[in-house]
C-alpha cells in the first residue's frame, strides 16, 4: 500500500487522499506515482462513478516536494549530462493530463491550503468544494521557479487574464476570493465539508454513467486543442531549479525572509 496516497471505495465512489500530514501533503514522487497509477486504473473501471480527491489533516496540498531535488538546486549540469529532474517533473504533467481524461466525475474537496501543484490539481476537477478557511496560491515565481506543469491547466480553468494574475504575481486567495476567481465552485463553512460533499455526491450519482462519460469525452476534445507543453514545462522547471534564482528564493523562504529581488523595506 502507498502510505502517502490512500484509496477508499464505497460502491461507485472512490476517495483518493493525499496523505503526508508532516509535509501538508506535499506532492512527493511516491504520491505522484500513486495518483498516476490510480488514474490509469480508474480509466478502465466501468463501475466507478465518482472520484473524490482530498487531502489529510487539514490541508489539501502544499504543492510540489523539492526534498528529492535538494542536491540539484543551483547546480548546473555537467557537459553531456542528461537532467534527471526533467522526467520527474514531466511525470506530474502526466498526472494532470490523466486526471482531466478521467471518464468519471472528479470532485476535489479542499480544507486548508492548496498551493502550487495542489492548485493545479484543482484545475483538473469537474467540481471543487472548499471550506472558508482554505487558502489558494501559486507562489512559484516568488521562489524563483516557473509554475511550469500547472500553467496550461490554470489557464484553461480560469482564462487568460485570471491565469496571468495567479501565475505571474504569486498571489494568495481566500476561499471567497477563489470562488470569485472561478477556481472554487462551492464554498462551505468550516466543519461542513463532509455534509456538503455527501449532498453533492447524491446529485452526481443521479447522472447516467454512459452519458456523463460521453460528455466528458467531448469536453476533453476541446481541451486537447490546446498545445501539450509537458516537455517544455519540464525543461523550464529543471533549468530554473539549477539556475541562480531558485536557491536564493528557496533559501529566503526557508528563513522567512524576502527574496533578494523583492523591494527593500
Amino acid at each position: 500500500m502507498n502510505e502517502v496516497f490512500q484509496i477508499e471505495r464505497d460502491g461507485g465512489v472512490e476517495r483518493w487522499t493525499l496523505h503526508d500530514p508532516g509535509t501538508r501533503n506535499a506532492l512527493s514522487e511516491p504520491m505522484v506515482v500513486g495518483l498516476y497509477e490510480a488514474t490509469l486504473r480508474a480509466q478502465k473501471d466501468t463501475a466507478l462513478r465518482v472520484v473524490v480527491l482530498t487531502g489529510a489533516a487539514g490541508a489539501f496540498s502544499a504543492g510540489g516536494s523539492l526534498g528529492a531535488f535538494a542536491s540539484a538546486i543551483g547546480q548546473p549540469l555537467q557537459p553531456g549530462e542528461s537532467d534527471p529532474l526533467i522526467p520527474v517533473n514531466r511525470r506530474f504533467g502526466d498526472v494532470l493530463h490523466a486526471l482531466c481524461a478521467l471518464p468519471q466525475m472528479l470532485v476535489c474537496a479542499v480544507d486548508g491550503p492548496a498551493m502550487g501543484g495542489g492548485f493545479g490539481l484543482l484545475c483538473c476537477a469537474d467540481h471543487v468544494i472548499a471550506t472558508e478557511r482554505s487558502v489558494f496560491a501559486t507562489p512559484e515565481v516568488t521562489l524563483g521557479l516557473p509554475p511550469a506543469q500547472i500553467a496550461p491547466f490554470v489557464w484553461q480553468r480560469l482564462g487568460d487574464a485570471k491565469a496571468r494574475q495567479c501565475l505571474l504575481q504569486g498571489r494568495s486567495y481566500s476561499g471567497e476570493e477563489a470562488r470569485a476567481l472561478g477556481l472554487v465552485d462551492e464554498l462551505v463553512a468550516d466543519g461542513a465539508l463532509g455534509t456538503a460533499l455527501r449532498a453533492r455526491l447524491t446529485e452526481m450519482l443521479r447522472t447516467a454513467p454512459g452519458a456523463m462519460a460521453s460528455s466528458k469525452r467531448l469536453l476533453q476534445l476541446l481541451r486537447d486543442e490546446v498545445a501539450d507543453l509537458r516537455d517544455e514545462a519540464a525543461i523550464a522547471f529543471a533549468d530554473a531549479l539549477r539556475g541562480p534564482e531558485a536557491p536564493a528564493g528557496l533559501t529566503a523562504f526557508a528563513k522567512k525572509q524576502p527574496p533578494p529581488w523583492a523591494p527593500k523595506s
